[in-house]
């Protein structure tokens, strides 16, 4: 699955910040490709407000 970020970082929590560094998302615009499993749906779903998901 692509996953990108849509909107900042800045203000957020610490462990929203470390769950978008962790799916290697750093700042608006970037886009990552993440496996389709459990541990990444996870991670995806604690800042979902954030990101938008495409399935691959």
């Amino acid at each position: 699955m692509t996953v990108k970020l849509t909107k900042s970082l800045s203000g957020r929590g610490a462990k929203q910040i470390a769950t978008a560094k962790s799916l290697g998302l750093k700042k608006i615009g970037d886009v990552t490709v993440q496996p389709d499993n459990a541990q990444t749906a996870g991670k995806i779903a604690k800042i979902s407000h954030m990101v938008a998901v495409t399935k691959a």
